[in-house]
């Protein structure tokens, strides 16, 4: 749709609608407000969230791994936004990476560097009142409330043009319509159809299914068995991509990606010996927990942007399997400053906001390199004996010459780009330590100096 206005701005009073109060949604609201009061610009800003984050899961659950990794801590930090104990449920200080060949404890690559494992909610379904806690999403939309946004705690239902402008109406008939239509409502839900014959070249991102589960073991339980780790297996199970077990209070949640996840699938993961290592030797599943399986964005969207209106966070781009929280916060900064300094028009957008898309865009095709080699090394028994050695040697070393141990650490977190992490691999001595321990391992001097386990 055609602005009726050239090159259209955000003015004094201008109202500013954000479809979703998750993230994406909160990080535009807030940043789009605070940039605006350092110039003093006065904006009207709408948040439309139906989802009470006060709520356990489902109703107050964004259905997340709750990983957030330690770059954006530290951007966050610097952005004056230090995420409060009662948020981060348990601060991470090391991977343990677990494979049939053995498992090993890889430690932050600069022995500062933290991740914070949150719930996206107030807990899983079925938590106790007293175990409660404070959600990671309710915390940043209380943020862009305090810079000023005001929440319409419904959900949309229609959007359309009125005069070049976007407008929205929920359910009880009442609506507006906005200057400016951030849209930030992830790929889990159907209300990106809304958009569809509204003469957008939008289209939404490519998804595939993951599966969460959170399994209740005590925070004593999980002091002895997961500690402050979280634990990643590279298991040769058919169809799975990618596990995880993130320890969070008093709860352990337990992250699954890959193709056609079905009960099958999950039962081997769980049964297999390197899961059952890291739990009490009498646990199962309980028959009744707190599980979903949402959908996670592979494959940016095209175009989202128009005249009057941007796509943030998973409706628009995020990082291949990684980050995701990071990619709602670039995109959304990205989105508030483009509108507020440069404009609101699909140009505007095009020049300043979609390189920031694009650059999210062609690393994710660096980490679709990355993960194929991956799943070869996941294949291959051979592969996997010798970078466990390559691992295990380098943690006995300083964190300069931890050259397998960061590119993993990266990898899992998030980190960073996925391009540098494919630089990385391509280090002479990167390649040529790998090769070596590949071959030591293989030899029956090196099978039996392996380690079986580490933790």
């Amino acid at each position: 749709m055609k602005s009726t206005v050239s090159n259209p701005k955000l003015d004094d009073r201008s109202r500013v609608g954000v479809m979703g109060g998750g993230p994406a949604g909160s990080f535009f609201g807030y940043f789009l407000l605070h940039i605006a009061e350092r110039i003093g610009l006065e904006l009207n800003v709408d948040i439309y969230e139906a989802r009470d984050f006060s709520l356990t899961a489902p109703q107050g659950c964004n259905m997340c791994g709750g990983i957030i990794s330690e770059s954006l801590v530290q951007n966050l930090a610097a952005e004056g936004i230090n995420l409060p104990t009662s948020v981060v449920q348990r601060g991470l200080d090391s991977y343990f990476l677990h494979m049939d060949v053995g498992s090993v404890r890889i430690e932050t690559p600069l022995q500062e560097m933290r991740i914070a494992a949150v719930h996206r909610g107030c807990g899983p379904r079925g938590i106790k009142e007293e175990l409660k806690v404070r959600g990671f999403d309710g915390y940043l939309l209380e943020l862009a409330l305090a810079k000023g946004a005001k929440l319409i705690h419904r959900r949309v239902d229609g959007v359309g043009w009125e005069g070049g402008r976007p407008w929205v109406k929920t359910p009880d008939g009442s609506g507006a319509t906005y200057d400016l239509l951030a849209v930030a409502v992830g790929v889990n839900t159907s209300a990106m159809r809304l958009f569809d014959g509204l003469g957008l070249k939008y289209q939404p991102p490519r998804s595939t299914k993951t599966h969460i589960r959170e399994f209740f073991l005590g925070r004593e339980t999980i002091k002895k068995y997961l500690g402050s780790s979280m634990h990643v297996f590279l298991l040769n199970i058919p169809r799975l991509e990618f596990a995880a077990l993130i320890p969070k209070g008093d709860y352990v949640t337990l992250c699954l990606l890959g193709h056609d996840i079905d009960k099958q699938l999950i039962d081997s993961f769980i049964s297999s010996a390197e899961v059952q290592h890291c739990l009490p030797p009498d646990w199962e599943p309980p028959a009744d927990f707190c599980h979903c399986a949402p959908k996670i964005s592979i494959k940016g969207a095209i175009e989202p942007f128009a005249d009057h209106m941007v796509f943030v966070g998973d409706c628009g781009v995020t990082r291949l399997y990684k980050d995701g929280i990071g990619a709602a916060y670039r995109t959304a900064k990205a989105a508030a400053i483009t509108a507020v300094f440069e404009g609101i028009g699909a140009e505007d957008f095009r020049q300043h906001y979609w390189p920031v898309c694009q650059s999210v865009n062609s690393d994710n095709r660096i980490g679709e390199v990355v993960f194929a080699a991956a799943r070869q090394i996941q294949k291959r028994r051979f592969a996997r004996r010798g970078m466990l050695r390559m691992v295990e040697r380098e943690q006995k070393e300083s964190g300069s010459r931890r050259r397998m141990s960061s590119v993993l650490w990266d990898t899992f977190t998030g980190s960073a780009p996925y391009q540098q992490v494919f630089l990385r691999t391509l280090h002479p001595a990167f390649v040529g330590r790998l090769m070596w321990d590949i071959a030591v391992s293989n030899t029956p001097f090196g099978r039996t100096q392996g380690s079986g386990r580490t933790h």
